[in-house]
């Protein structure tokens, strides 16, 4: 079954602040086959001192990728991200 109007929404938090969201839509995706698609997408400056704090508060930053066809919910990730060089 071919899927239709694909649309993925993500957004990127410090400290529970949106820092950015982002809405793509990719429209047609053919059955049974492999798909790849890039986006390279700017990010609004951060001051030196949100980037310091992302630095020493691992795991604050955050994103969440929530996926529709035909505008209903189909998948949601979350995502935790560290900067600290550290486990």
């Amino acid at each position: 079954m071919p899927i239709e109007n694909l649309r993925m929404i993500e957004r990127h938090y410090f400290r529970e602040k949106l820092l950015k969201s982002f809405d793509f839509e990719f429209g047609f995706c053919m059955p049974s086959s492999k798909n790849t698609c890039e986006h390279i997408y700017e990010f609004p400056p951060l001051s030196e001192d949100v980037m310091r704090e992302m630095i020493l508060h691992p795991y604050k930053t955050q994103s969440d990728s929530f996926y529709f066809v035909d505008n209903k919910l189909v998948m949601h990730n979350k995502a935790e991200y560290s900067y600290s060089g550290g486990p």
